[in-house]
């Protein structure tokens, strides 16, 4: 049995040649999956019921399982998702004003082993496929569609490092663009910095918003909260950033997590001010967010403020990133896919 969802547009064009079917068959398919997110080739009414019973034989259509859907009191919600393979991911809807925020995840575990981030506790054990990386789209969306809710931004920044799974990444990329015309200047993906990877996203992505968490200026610091600056240091991955291609306005998000005394003292926001000088940078400072078995802790709200200050002053935008599901462990660095 093939999963439709495992196909690309050229791939379904050619199954339905394949199969004898009049060409305008693979734009209804499309459709039907990508538009109406058909759950099973029974639901194409479009077609006879012999037509539907016969292709049935050969193709499905796959869907991502939900296990357990929980709603944080602020109003996120976190969906733990099983596979086809019983591996299991998660993904977060995040509501802020006129925005409603998908953060998908991209890897079952991650390899990076970032300190800070529970899920590199559990580790890497595979990259997800193209179709279950745009499934978590549109199984959220089935979800909320009955609540008149719709997803406004995406965000690559829930399970694992999407740069080191880039061609999946890529091609759910411009599958979100193409068949679920989704605007690819609502979408960020956040990476620690995979520098090859890094280098080719522009020209093999659509034109998306892009992320570096970086958490620290101390290149020895960094190599101890994120093993990934010891392949690719600091310095590099600056270098390459002041060589990322941005359109005029356009700005690199760095994402810093906030650990208590660790990273946010006076001294830290000056270098970081320094550090970015010559990128066209905006700021997103996210105070840690606590995990059982964590050796960190969140910063004061005075040190956090001030830290935000220092940068200001120097000319950058800069926002202190309000963590949301703190309670059902959906905040940044909080996902792990397992539940009591």
């Amino acid at each position: 049995m093939i999963n439709l969802k495992d196909l690309n547009l050229f791939q379904t064009e050619k199954i339905i040649k394949d199969e004898s079917l009049p060409s305008y068959r693979a734009k209804q398919l499309i459709n039907w999956i990508y538009r109406k997110f058909a759950i099973s080739v029974d639901e194409i009414t479009e077609w006879s019921k012999a037509l539907r019973e016969s292709f049935s034989k050969k193709y499905y259509i796959g869907n991502l399982i939900l296990i357990d859907r929980k709603i944080s009191r602020d109003g996120t919600e976190k969906f733990l998702w099983k596979l086809e393979d019983e591996e299991q991911i998660e993904s977060v809807l995040l509501p802020d004003k006129d925005r409603l925020t998908l953060c998908i995840s991209s890897q079952v575990g991650c390899a990076l082993k970032c300190r800070f981030c529970l899920t590199g506790q559990i580790g890497f054990k595979r990259n997800l496929k193209v179709w279950e990386i745009i499934d978590q789209f549109i199984q959220v969306t089935r979800l909320i569609e009955k609540d008149a809710k719709k997803i406004t931004n995406i965000v690559f920044m829930g399970m694992g490092e999407p740069l080191l799974n880039f061609e999946n990444v890529i091609e759910a990329l411009w599958r979100f663009k193409n068949l679920l015309q989704f605007s690819p200047q609502r979408i960020t993906l956040s990476t620690a910095g995979i520098i090859p990877a890094l280098k080719q996203l522009p020209y093999k992505a659509p034109n998306i918003k892009l992320a570096v968490s970086l958490n620290t200026v101390d290149p020895e610091m960094r190599s101890f909260l994120m093993p990934i600056n010891k392949q690719y240091p600091l310095h590099e991955l600056l270098n390459s950033l002041k060589e990322y291609p941005l359109k005029p306005r356009e700005r690199i998000t760095f994402e810093y997590i906030m650990l208590k005394g660790i990273n946010c003292s006076e001294k830290d926001a000056y270098r970081l001010a320094k550090l970015l000088r010559d990128i066209p940078s905006k700021i997103n400072l996210i105070p840690f967010n606590p995990w059982a078995g964590s050796e960190f802790d969140n910063p004061d709200e005075e040190d956090i403020v001030n830290f935000q200050e220092i940068l200001i002053s120097k000319g950058y935008s800069v926002f202190i990133r309000k963590s949301k599901g703190k309670d059902i462990l959906a905040a940044c660095g909080q996902l792990k896919a397992v539940y009591s």
